[in-house]
């Protein structure tokens, strides 16, 4: 609400303080208006205000003026506070979206993006909630009371401030009481909301799975089953939304018809005129409205700060993998990648990798492989330290991975991964990520060497051809294509291929493979294979089981070993033979073989 890089934005909030003042006196002089234009008409008047009262007219305009002074301040307030408001809400927003990508991939796989993205707009919209009715409403109100008070104990005497400060008391605390006992069934609904919501999303992004089950039902029962928690939550805040309106009026009923009564004995006495009767009433009346305003302010703060505490959550959540304190750039002059005794676990309970230790040099390709849950997609992840290690140490160039900054790490590496999903826009956008700053004929040349451009030039829209969410409008190849001319792009000295040709045919993956050949020529590569066919001629072949490598060497010597890679090999030639689509893994053996 100060931004100290915003000096136009503290000139705006102290020029709406200011018309909030201006606007606060006049709303407290109105009824001054009204009750001499009173006592003109009623000719009540005392001798002090007969030069006044000699024009009621006059009286009656300067009435509506004031009125619509009043609204004009008010106004001015809430226009020049806007961009304050809104300025708080965006650096909050951007502030989480950028804190939820430096949260480890670990929290990510804990979480639902619908839900996630829930928490995210209602906390967003908590925030302009607060914002707006803490400043814009609240810290009025408490002025407005103020003057008024002031007002009417000179106007009239200290036990109508007495009686007026016991009925807004009153309804303060009854506000409070109820408000509090509400926001437990709010909270209840916020939960299922989120829930439902969160349900709808992974349904929808599951569509084709659905629909292969003919599970619609299914995922309508349990839709509905959380949107039956919310429908019953929502009941009890509207029935509770009631009674606490109709508590709110009948205290503040009981504190006007008390003044009322006053006023009307001391006109009786002839104590006052009619002209302070209407005062008084028109004192109260303008009282209620920021009274109302309490109520609903009270109700809309607690459920903005309600939606904020997830958000605030989500900022207070550390990340997992952090860069040190003044840590330099990663500087890749050869790129060489090494694993020393490295040992991983996701959960304490069980080990994933169990002192693995292998070298890449710069320029070659080494193959990792084996049994499907062997450890080999969480190298990696530890590559590219989405993951720090719990034991031993991963380089590049002789440097730990954990003393560099994230940034510069994943800058040099490059992947093709087994399950390229891509964002919802064109084909050019989702290619041109591996450089945002890259030109079309950048853009075009990679999709060349990716040999995805005679695809993508036979398209009516060329590379504005949007790919549908997560790349669905595209074949497996085709998506595979995008990835491989992305990585390309980006020109890494390092380059992983994930799994990168395991879900295709074995024309796609031949078409794919001599697209990944090419790339990596002269780059240091790790592939990361499941059809060992893709992996023949790397310069080293580790084969990983039980997170250890058990056997190393080229394809040939492997075969010959006799040992889990030559079981492998005869299984996928058989399969192969057979014509089957699907390779199978050999079972995982529960004892690894010494390493060769």
């Amino acid at each position: 609400m100060w931004p100290a890089d915003r000096p136009d934005l503290r000139a705006r909030v102290m020029v709406a303080l200011v018309a909030l003042l201006i606007g606060k006196v006049v709303t407290v002089l109105v009824p001054y208006s009204y009750k001499w234009a009173t006592d003109a008409l009623g000719h009540s008047a005392d001798d002090r205000t007969a030069i006044l009262l000699s024009t009621p007219i006059l009286l009656v305009i300067s009435y509506g003026v004031g009125r619509m002074l009043m609204t004009a301040f008010n106004q001015v307030r809430d226009a020049l506070f806007a961009r304050v408001g809104q300025h708080a809400v965006r650096s909050l927003a951007i502030r989480t979206f950028v804190h939820l990508h430096e949260l480890s991939l670990r929290f990510h796989l804990q979480r639902r993006t619908g839900g996630l993205s829930r928490v995210i707009e209602r906390g967003t919209n908590g925030i302009e909630n607060v914002v707006r009715h803490a400043i814009l409403n609240s810290i009025p109100t408490v002025i407005e009371f103020a003057l008024m008070a002031v007002v009417i104990w000179y106007q009239f005497d200290v036990w109508y401030v007495v009686v007026i400060a016991a009925t807004v008391y009153l309804y303060v605390l009854f506000t409070i009481k109820m408000s509090n006992w509400r926001m437990g069934i709010v909270r209840v609904m916020n939960s299922s909301d989120t829930e439902a919501n969160s349900k709808a999303v992974d349904s929808l992004l599951n569509y084709e799975t659905v629909k292969y089950f003919s599970n619609e039902r299914v995922e309508a029962e349990r839709f509905d089953k959380s949107i039956a928690v919310y429908e019953k939550a929502a009941i009890e805040t509207w029935v509770s939304l009631a009674w606490l309106n109709q508590g709110q009026a009948i205290i503040f009923a009981a504190g006007t018809i008390i003044c009322m009564v006053m006023s009307a004995y001391a006109v009786l006495q002839g104590t006052q005129s009619v002209g302070d009767f209407v005062m008084i009433n028109a004192l109260l009346m303008q009282l209620s409205i920021p009274l109302n305003f309490i109520g609903f302010v009270y109700r809309e703060i607690r459920q903005g700060l309600t939606d904020i505490e997830a958000m605030v959550d989500l900022i207070d959540v550390a990340p997992e993998v952090q860069d040190k304190p003044g840590a330099p750039a990663l500087s890749v002059a050869h790129g060489s990648v090494t694993f020393e005794d490295v040992h991983f676990h996701y959960d304490p309970d069980r080990e994933i990798l169990k002192g693995v230790s292998f070298t890449v040099p710069a320029g070659a390709t080494v193959a990792i492989v084996g049994p499907s849950g062997a450890g080999k997609s969480t190298i990696s992840r530890l590559l590219f330290r989405f993951y720090d290690v719990t034991g031993g140490r991963i380089l590049i160039d002789g440097q730990d991975l954990r003393e560099v900054t994230q940034a510069s790490l994943r800058a040099a590496i490059g992947i093709v991964p087994q399950d390229t999903v891509l964002f919802n826009d064109t084909i050019g956008y989702n290619i041109r990520y591996g450089r945002p700053s890259a030109s079309e004929a950048e853009v075009e040349a990679a999709a060349r060497s990716a040999q995805i451009a005679h695809f993508v030039e036979g398209l009516p829209k060329r590379y504005q051809t949007e790919v549908g969410e997560r790349g669905l409008k595209l074949s497996g190849g085709e998506k595979q294509r995008v990835a491989i001319a992305r990585t390309i792009l980006k020109a890494p000295p390092i380059l992983i291929l994930d799994e990168a040709t395991s879900a295709l045919d074995t024309r796609t993956e031949q078409e794919i493979q001599s697209a990944l050949d090419r790339v990596a020529e002269n780059r240091t590569a790790l592939v990361i294979a499941h059809r060992l066919s893709t992996v023949v001629d790397a310069d080293e072949i580790l084969v990983l089981d039980g997170g250890r490598i058990v056997e190393r060497g080229r394809h040939g010597d492997l075969v010959a070993l006799g040992g889990l890679y030559a079981e492998m090999w005869e299984r996928q030639r058989e399969a192969q033979e057979a014509g089957s689509i699907e390779i199978p893994d050999p079972p995982i053996r529960p004892e690894p073989i010494a390493a060769q």
